[in-house]
């Protein structure tokens, strides 16, 4: 939920709040987002200067706040932003942007919407006293991202708006919409949701934000859905089946899976054979490597999380893609949680598992974690949650494992939760 009142006087707030970002009175390009962001915290183009850069930061902890009372409330247009990612007008970014289907890359967006997401929030904490920022406001979790429209064009102009939609004392959430002009017109392509928290300059410990002040029944509206969204995601990591067992009905959906594979001719539990159309979740896995390099950082020196997405989402679709034997489509990503931030220098690893199966849709877990070459420790950073469409038949994936089971059933609620939020 938007308020268009609030997206509509997005571009002016640019050229008010941000008037370097603006041309003529025109809206930011993704280029100049970046940027704004690197002038916001003091970051530097080059890696060497940037690590001082970073280091002098420390100094702005005086300015942070004691508590959330002393700083002043902001509204949500105070937050509004307009940028627009130019690819009908630039040939040399479309480059970047195109995919080999003649479409636009999914985990450039990804990458976009990240950035966006965290110069929201500062348009939302930003103290025009202060040259630079004293909070390092990171990604803490993707709630959702929900698709609009299958096809999005690669040589027509995107447009990305958003603003604050909740606030806690130290977290934010942040709602954005992409639509892309086509035909003489915009159409919606996505609308996208990101919880955000502030830490101190050191990025160690958490940080005041400025209260949300609302100003219509309608943003009341929105503020609310908000507080339910918090609400949901509590409820849902007590539900974990990292920490809970499955509900009943879960419980026969498993075993009547696991009846389904047994041998009839012999009388064991070990002895398992597959149904006709069917794939044993060992067999929809795909994995894959990334070192972590200077290029991909972020404003805080760490890998940029829209990277980690980009990835990920590779990874996921071209599982989907293999496990189909037909192009996939993206429905849904949601609860995407960043667990631990991604050193330079990182070996990161991704495991992409095709963990449920429904009619003509594919439910993808991708998995990440950093390994330590020294140590051999391995760390999980990210998990990655994609529901994807096909258009033929797909074979059902069946668990083996108890583990896998949980996959499964893990797979099943992430599914169903998105059916639910699109019905």
């Amino acid at each position: 939920m938007f308020s268009p009142r609030v997206l509509k006087s997005a571009s002016s707030f640019m050229c008010r709040g941000f008037g370097q970002m603006c041309r003529q009175g025109k809206a930011a390009d993704m280029a100049e987002v970046r940027n704004r962001l690197r002038e916001i915290v003091g970051a530097s183009t080059n890696w060497k200067d940037h690590q001082q850069a970073l280091a002098e930061r420390t100094s702005l902890s005086q300015y942070l706040a004691q508590s959330q009372d002393e700083l002043p409330a902001k509204t949500m247009k105070d937050s509004a932003v307009e940028a627009h990612l130019p690819l009908g007008s630039q040939p040399a970014l479309r480059e970047k942007y195109l995919n080999y289907h003649n479409s636009v890359r999914f985990g450039r967006i990804l990458e976009d919407l990240d950035s966006l997401a965290v110069l929201i929030c500062y348009s939302h904490t930003w103290n025009k006293e202060l040259k630079r920022s004293p909070l390092s406001i990171v990604t803490a979790l993707v709630d959702k991202i929900d698709m609009r429209k299958n096809i999005i064009y690669p040589d027509c102009d995107i447009k990305f708006t958003g603003h604050v939609t909740w606030v806690g004392k130290t977290s934010i959430e942040a709602k954005m919409h992409v639509s892309q002009y086509h035909d003489g017109a915009y159409t919606d392509v996505l609308d996208a949701t990101f919880v955000m928290v502030a830490r101190d300059p050191d990025n160690k410990r958490a940080a005041f934000i400025n209260p949300l002040k609302l100003e219509s029944p309608e943003e009341k509206a929105i503020f609310q859905q908000g507080e339910i969204n918090k609400t949901r995601r509590v409820e849902l990591s007590t539900a974990s089946l990292l920490k809970v067992a499955p509900a009943a009905e879960e419980r026969t959906l498993i075993h009547n899976l696991f009846l389904n594979t047994l041998d009839t001719r012999t009388v064991s539990f070990r002895s398992r054979i597959l149904s006709p159309n069917s794939v044993w979740m060992e067999d929809a896995k795909m994995k894959g490597l990334e070192i972590c390099h200077p290029q991909e950082r972020n404003i805080f020196n760490r890998i940029f999380g829209g990277f980690l997405m980009r990835k990920a989402y590779e990874l996921g679709w071209a599982n989907a893609c293999a496990f189909a034997g037909c192009r996939p489509t993206l429905v849904a990503v949601d609860d995407i949680v960043f667990r631990k931030p991604v050193e330079i220098g990182s070996l990161l690893l991704l495991s992409s598992q095709v963990c449920y199966t429904e009619g003509l849709h594919i439910q993808v877990r991708v998995h990440t974690e950093v390994l330590d070459p020294l140590s051999r420790q391995h760390s999980t950073t990210n998990v990655f949650h994609f529901t994807f469409c096909v258009e033929k038949d797909i074979p059902a994936v069946v668990p083996q494992s108890y583990g896998e089971s949980m996959l499964y059933l893990d797979g099943k609620r992430h599914f169903d939760e998105t059916m639910r939020s699109q019905g």
